[in-house]
């Protein structure tokens, strides 16, 4: 790739079509809306709200639950690549993307996660053979459930041969979380304007944007292998695990924060700044933290813009945290205590739906994100 107009690359033009792929997640919101009175067969209720949300939550008795599903994307194909160069499986890391895109999402609701179930397809048995492989997956899984705070309870290895290529694997999971204090869930209703946006830090690429460095991979001359201006590897950097936020939210909730909002920034960038089910709040970033190597790197490879970049990738930002006022300087103070650099970037406005990055002169409008009814 160089950097001129010619061999701009978009996220779009990588493979992954938001557009296309959007329509049919709000098609299926719909469609299982009219399945929602099946719960009071069990008593218990949906909560409509949570339609659309990173989370499906639902009321029993004394507490809510939560359930997500999630996949790791194509991050395991930077491992294999890389396990030539460096003679490391990277699995162990893997898992931990995995766990980590499945617990961040169930997380925003206000539910801790107590169960994970895993999801390893195969195209062909003789992927499981390569015992450093599998253990490495094994153990890494093991061990971000108990970062997690979780119980690894089972799950499912289907062979798809024809489907599965053999060479890979698909991972995902799912998750059961609770709210055992009801005050604790956190849906967006009580967003107002002049809450703060607060910003916690993102590892480094996280498990997003993974199909458009392995287009930028493929030209390179050492493919994953090359270096980037600060002397490390492409792909080692891309590889650096996933933050799990869980310890962040388990420490807010006992510091009995009022917590307004919560989203994990994944696919969709900043974009993903406007979730909320608010079509009257505007959400205004005054300070942009300062972001990884690899993000300078993808966007001179790629030559794209500033706003093509917020816009799909997580640009050092990993999970966003909205709060009275009053409570800001408390959650950066939280974060740092579980290890987090948190920075308060932010407020809430009365305004059309959109984000707005002033200190880059970026504007992303509420028909850019359409991933809920």
């Amino acid at each position: 790739m160089t950097g001129s107009d010619e061999s701009q690359l978009t996220y779009s033009d990588s493979g992954v079509d938001y557009g296309g792929v959007d329509p049919a997640k709000v098609s299926a919101q719909d469609i299982a809306k009219t399945t929602a009175s099946e719960l009071e067969k069990f008593n218990m209720k949906e909560i409509s709200l949570s339609r659309g949300e990173s989370a499906y939550v639902w009321e029993e008795k004394d507490s809510y639950r939560a359930l997500v599903i999630e996949g790791l994307g194509t991050k395991n194909l930077v491992a294999d690549a890389m396990r030539a160069t460096t003679g490391k499986t990277h699995y162990d890391q893997i898992a931990q993307d995995a766990i980590a895109m499945i617990v961040n999402d169930l997380i925003v609701v206000g539910a801790l996660p107590n169960v994970v179930n895993a999801y390893f397809a195969i195209g062909d048995a003789d992927w499981m053979r390569d015992q450093e492989r599998t253990n490495d997956l094994l153990r890494g899984w093991a061990n971000a459930c108990k970062l997690s705070g979780a119980t690894w309870g089972g799950g499912e290895t289907p062979p798809l041969k024809g489907i599965v290529d053999p060479a890979t694997i698909d991972i995902a999971g799912s998750a059961v979380g609770i709210i055992a204090n009801k005050s604790n869930l956190v849906l967006g209703d009580k967003l107002e304007a002049g809450d703060r946006i607060i910003l916690v830090e993102s590892s480094g690429i996280h498990s997003n944007g993974l199909t458009m460095t392995r287009k930028i991979a493929e030209g390179l001359p050492n493919g994953f292998a090359t270096k980037m201006p600060n002397g490390q590897m492409f792909g080692e950097a891309l590889l650096t695990p996933t933050h799990i936020y869980v310890d962040l939210v388990r420490a807010l909730q006992e510091a009995k924060v009022e917590l307004h909002y919560m989203v994990n920034v994944t696919g969709h960038g900043w974009r993903k700044l406007m979730r909320a089910n608010r079509d009257d709040l505007a959400y205004i970033i005054e300070q942009v933290p300062e972001y990884h190597a690899e993000f300078d790197f993808i966007k001179a490879q790629a030559n794209a813009s500033v706003e093509e970049m917020y816009g799909n990738f997580n640009m050092g930002v990993g999970f966003a945290i909205y709060v009275p006022e009053k409570y800001a300087e408390q959650v950066v103070e939280i974060a740092s205590s579980v290890n987090l650099k948190a920075w308060d970037a932010g407020h809430v406005v009365s305004d059309d739906k959109a984000v707005r990055i002033k200190p880059l002169d970026i504007e992303f409008k509420s028909d850019s994100l359409g991933v809920r009814g």
